[in-house]
């Protein structure tokens, strides 16, 4: 599962109209309703420049860069040697880091059930993980899935602005974490120091924007216009209306942000973090599989390399990352392993990069398959509403 992929949706305060029966694609929420055709659609010289210029990238790091660390027989060879153990060691790391990010969710959306959000995450990372573009329009899905289960406008905007930002902060934390502790086994090159510094200073960065959403209303207002596009676009894939109003429901955002974050910011901080252990602990199940010990690629090697990809991926140049990520880690563990395990360390990257990114996109297609066919298996339940305090924030706020 990549971490930047889509964001699923908030929980509802009051309910929403259920998608009726109609036509739509892919993921598309039924519905009768069209989309207003409020802009013109891009060139088709720009969408088809879009996606070669991924493609050719990802052509040449798959058929250049990666085999100048190794061959793809060998890196064969190397998965071949893996035991059943080791395998099974891994397939189950690799399940416990999908559902992870489920508890994410949940943690965000008590009304949500962990299978409503084991359909939402999968079905948008099936999008993102395989379309250009695909963050935008894994957001028209996760908006048609949640809306069709009574979410509201205010609620969507708000778990994708909190959950969003906590990923991000998760992002660019996780260098200087690996900084630290890299340093209980080797002298950090320059590349990483600096990858911390730049984590560290977008981090600064991304809280100051945490405070302006909080405390300026134009600023706000600026976000909400950036996120009603990205929908917009997102929504034409799955043929349903985006959210009527996302920038309208934004100036109650700072009091509802501060009751979600004072019930459940604890269990959304600690669900946060440990989707991003979950993920690593993935390559390091790889790494050992794959036959490299702790003297070859060291556990804190291993997070100091998760963290510089993804910070280096940080911008969705390619679907999912695929091609940036598997260059990046193996460029960064064949350095520390050595060339005599240059097969070893591709063959694990490589390994780590199937049971995470290609897993979500047949079972997100079937978790589309039952939302639209058979939603009685998500056992769909009423929204449950929490009320804060009035004397600390003067009013009732669902989340």
């Amino acid at each position: 599962m990549n971490p930047t992929a889509a964001l699923p949706t908030a929980s509802s305060t009051r309910p929403g109209r259920p998608a009726g029966p109609g036509t739509g694609l892919g993921c598309g929420a039924p519905g009768k309703r069209q989309l207003p055709d409020a802009k013109p659609r891009p060139r088709r010289g720009g969408r088809v420049l879009r996606t070669a210029v991924p493609a050719a990238m990802v052509a040449a790091i798959f058929g250049f860069a990666v085999p100048h660390f190794a061959s793809y027989h060998s890196v064969w060879a190397s998965m071949q040697a893996m035991t059943w153990p080791q395998a099974l060691l891994v397939a189950t790391a690799a399940a416990a880091s999908m559902a992870s990010y489920w508890f994410m969710i949940c943690a965000v959306l008590p009304s949500i059930r962990l299978r409503q959000a084991a359909v939402v995450n999968l079905g948008s990372n099936a999008v993102a993980n395989t379309l250009p573009a695909g963050g935008a329009l894994a957001l028209g899905v996760s908006w048609a899935m949640l809306s069709s289960w009574g979410v509201s406008t205010a609620d969507y905007v708000l778990y994708t602005l909190v959950s969003g930002i906590w990923n991000i902060f998760a992002r660019l934390g996780l260098p200087v974490l690996a900084l630290i502790v890299l340093v209980t086994v080797s002298r950090p090159g320059a590349g990483l120091v600096a990858a911390a510094a730049v984590g560290l200073a977008l981090l600064a960065t991304a809280a100051a924007g945490l405070g302006l959403l909080l405390r300026s209303e134009p600023f706000a207002v600026r976000a909400g216009h950036a996120l009603q596009r990205m929908l917009a676009i997102g929504c034409r894939l799955v043929r349903r209306p985006p959210p009527p109003d996302v920038t309208g429901s934004l100036p109650g955002f700072r009091d509802r942000t501060a009751g979600l974050l004072a019930a459940r910011g604890w269990r959304i901080t600690a669900a946060t973090a440990a989707s991003q252990l979950a993920l690593w602990l993935v390559l390091l199940a790889c790494l050992r599989a794959t036959g490299l010990s702790q003297a070859q690629v060291p556990w804190q090697t291993s997070l100091a390399a998760f963290a510089f990809v993804g910070l280096l991926t940080a911008l969705p140049i390619t679907p999912g990352g695929v091609g940036i990520t598997e260059l990046g880690l193996v460029g960064f563990l064949a350095a520390s392993a050595g060339h005599s395990a240059g097969a070893q360390v591709t063959a694990a990257v490589l390994l780590y990069r199937a049971v995470t990114y290609l897993p979500p996109i047949p079972l997100g297609a079937a978790a589309c398959l039952v939302w639209r066919h058979a939603p009685a298996l998500i056992h769909v339940r009423p929204p449950l509403i929490y009320t804060s305090p009035p004397n600390v924030f003067g009013s009732e706020i669902g989340h």
